[in-house]
């Protein structure tokens, strides 16, 4: 008996699990800079005008705002911070969150597991960023599901509950697989099942984290899956 067993769709984060976020900004931001050596320090910048963004929204201090809103204030501070006077240059920095490399077992693992499971993307990227990104990547779903339709970020429970309803089924027969521990932390809260995929730009587990499968990479995970 698998440690899978029941479930009925498997729900995947997108944004470093499915998709190299770290590096596909990096790569943006190079390109737009003049020395490139600075880009890591303004990647750091961008990040945390994010993490600080989504923070203030979950605690009630901001309004809801979607993914290419905040992207287009990180693209803003990170131009002033590098001295970048082109709009375009801007514009197209604004962007580069649809721009993003999927990881190299990606698409391939998605679309052997999609021949056997319902498939759907959850992210906090917004709806009109997810297309964009599927269609830069390849990467297909039978849906895709953004916080924007919650106006909440996860881990804030609504977000997962985006998926239930979606599906239709227990949380239970849900199967959330992320590079993040912080998120499926958050879809264990509501009785979603879990497995965490190792990535280099992830948050691995901690000692008290108990997920109901652990990966080296998503192919492995799709092995289980499928048989």
């Amino acid at each position: 008996m698998s440690q899978f067993d029941g479930i009925e769709a498997v729900v995947f984060d997108v944004l470093g699990t499915l998709v190299d976020e770290p590096g596909g900004l990096h790569t943006e931001i190079a390109q737009v800079i003049p020395d490139d050596a600075a880009a890591p320090a303004l990647l750091a910048d961008w990040q945390r005008h994010v993490e600080e963004q989504q923070r203030l929204i979950a605690h009630g201090d901001r309004a809801y705002a979607d993914s290419e809103t905040i992207d287009a204030e990180a693209a803003q501070l990170v131009a002033e911070r590098a001295n970048i006077m082109d709009p375009a240059a801007v514009e197209r920095l604004a962007t580069a969150g649809q721009r993003l490399p999927a990881w190299g077992d990606s698409v391939a693992s998605l679309d052997r597991l999609a021949a056997r499971l319902p498939v759907i993307g959850l992210s906090n990227a917004s709806a009109n960023a997810l297309w964009q990104l599927s269609s830069h990547t390849g990467l297909r779903w039978h849906r895709i599901v953004s916080g924007e339709a919650a106006g909440a970020y996860k881990p804030s429970a609504e977000v997962y509950r985006l998926a239930v309803d979606a599906v239709g089924c227990a949380p239970d027969r849900l199967l959330m697989v992320a590079a993040h521990a912080w998120d499926l932390r958050g879809a264990q809260a509501i009785g979603m099942r879990t497995a965490y995929v190792h990535r280099p730009v992830g948050d691995p587990p901690g000692d008290t984290d108990i997920f109901d499968g652990r990966f080296d990479d998503l192919s492995e995970l799709v092995d289980r899956l499928v048989v």
